[in-house]
């Protein structure tokens, strides 16, 4: 005779996603927002130049560029606040904003260090572009991601692609007249490869609000060289005559902060 308390029971008749519509759904998350220092900046905020930096070797950067002052802080509802440190350390998941000058332009600089969640990107974008920032340009700074990649990727090579809102293609064509592409001397991202997340979230705002706005797409995601390269490329095209030293080493420090936001790394591309 069948024991009704140790027999195994008897397999459901429902499919897990038939279950799930008895769960209530989960409330919305509260819409993300900007938060000003004291004093508070005059709004909208009009920059020469928006910088947003998303790639881990962009971040670490910028991490080191002391003539920087933060003004202010994105907040996301679903990061917590908890063990981060009360000055920007590369190890927290923030999303801070600075500002600093070069010449007579007025720069803003958000270093996005926390993983934004797909479906979270299009409203971070319209938070950070033509809402409470309006910017004349716009660069944002991201890896290239192997899945995404059509063809193989080494771990040993270092490169940088670009992509581009039309009205950036079209002051690149202009160089005659006054005009001049951001990133000059830089290959256009390979056709069949994708871009998604936030990067492809920013890029589609600046196409949908005119406004001149360039993705640096750099590989590999974490290492000396792509910082190195990536650095070269900031002096030389877009921060001419500031100084964007690295005070030590990119060791030890940088290896450490290349895994604090949580992306994966594919380790069949470095076997």
């Amino acid at each position: 005779m069948e024991d009704v308390l140790t027999e195994l029971p008897p397999p459901s008749r429902f499919f897990e996603e038939d279950l799930n519509n008895f769960t209530p759904p989960a409330p919305p998350l509260p819409s993300p927002s900007l938060i000003f220092s004291n004093p508070k900046p005059d709004k909208p905020l009009r920059p020469s130049l928006l910088i947003i930096a998303v790639s881990s070797p962009s971040i670490h950067i910028f991490h080191h560029l002391s003539s920087k002052t933060l003004i202010g802080s994105v907040i996301l509802p679903e990061i917590t606040f908890s063990g981060s440190s009360t000055e920007p350390s590369l190890g927290d998941k923030s999303c801070n904003i600075y500002t600093f000058n070069v010449a007579d332009d007025s720069i803003i600089l958000v270093s996005v260090q926390c993983l934004i969640a797909a479906e979270r990107s299009h409203i971070v974008a319209k938070l950070l572009i033509a809402d409470q920032i309006i910017p004349e340009r716009v660069l944002i700074l991201d890896s290239i991601q192997s899945r995404n990649f059509r063809g193989k990727l080494s771990p040993d090579e270092t490169f940088v692609y670009k992509l581009e809102t039309s009205s950036e293609k079209r002051e690149g064509l202009g160089e005659g007249n006054g005009g001049s592409s951001l990133l000059k001397g830089i290959d256009y991202f390979p056709s069949g490869s994708l871009v998604d997340g936030l990067a492809a979230a920013l890029l589609g705002r600046c196409q949908m609000k005119n406004i001149k706005g360039t993705l640096c797409l750099s590989w590999p995601e974490f290492g000396g060289p792509v910082v190195s390269l990536l650095k070269s490329i900031l002096h030389k095209s877009v921060l001419p005559g500031l100084n964007l030293s690295i005070n030590g080493g990119i060791g030890d420090e940088y290896s450490r902060f290349s895994w604090t936001k949580d992306r994966p790394v594919y380790s069949e591309f470095y076997t």
